[in-house]
């Protein structure tokens, strides 16, 4: 059983979260086949904030990353999209995580 209740989907080897996500894929794909978009990638990763040391830990904390569904070229432009139900996009992590992306790399995510 998945976090929130979606069920995971195998498409062209590529596996996904959700059913949504998988067709949002195929439509993509296919806009990358007519030359619509370009350069589509999956599960892209973006850094929010660099790794730390805080005094006294042991070790270093990991970077904050946010991994994007889907990442290409439109009209010259980067397009990042996430495939997200009503339930994720008020998730306060989401949210946190969408302003840095607006604020540390200048790009709007797309929600679909």
């Amino acid at each position: 059983m998945t976090k929130y209740k979606n069920k995971k989907v195998v498409l062209n080897g590529i596996t996904f979260d959700s059913q949504k996500e998988a067709r949002r894929y195929r439509d993509l794909s296919l806009l990358e086949r007519v030359g619509e978009i370009q350069d589509l990638q999956t599960q892209y990763s973006f850094v929010l904030a660099e790794s730390v040391k805080f005094e006294g830990e042991p070790r270093r904390k990991p970077a904050v990353k946010y991994v994007a569904d889907f990442v290409y070229r439109e009209k010259g432009e980067i397009v990042v999209e996430d495939v997200k139900s009503e339930m994720t996009r008020k998730l306060a992590v989401y949210r946190l995580k969408k302003h840095l992306m607006k604020s540390v790399h200048g790009i709007e995510i797309k929600e679909i």
